[in-house]
């Protein structure tokens, strides 16, 4: 027993600590994300407006689990809304709900939160749209 305890030992897997073992240069990365690998940008006007169009349309349709996607072709900005929990009344009396909505732009990724009201029309306006905070 000693004998193989002994064995179990010593033996294993043995590596080399040369100058050629697992060396990166600054250029090479492993699939761990650096912070000045992905940098946040900013929503543009014209991303905000296809998101406020594709939640006018997720609101108006009422399902309860629905989402609505969303596609700039000019900044190639992309993302989907979804609908949170029941309509309530605001203090004005309007019918409100909250929404979030994802924004995808090359490799960023991030949330906005917005909520929008029926309109006397009973046509949905969205009143805010802005960088989700947790």
């Amino acid at each position: 027993m000693t004998l193989v305890l002994i064995g179990l030992g010593t033996g294993g897997c043995a590596l080399s600590r040369g100058d050629s073992f697992a060396r990166l240069d600054d250029k090479d990365f492993t699939g761990a994300l650096r912070a000045t690998q992905v940098k946040a940008s900013a929503p543009t006007d014209s991303d905000l407006a296809f998101a406020r169009n594709a939640a006018t349309d997720v609101l108006t349709k009422g399902d309860k689990d629905s989402s609505q996607a969303w596609e700039n072709p000019e900044t190639g900005a992309r993302g989907s809304v979804t609908p949170l929990a029941q309509a309530y009344a605001a203090e004005d009396g309007r019918t409100c709900r909250d929404f979030l909505a994802s924004y995808v732009n090359g490799r960023t990724e991030s949330w906005l939160q917005g909520a929008g009201c029926r309109s006397g029309r009973g046509r949905w306006e969205i009143h805010s749209l802005k960088p989700w905070r947790s």
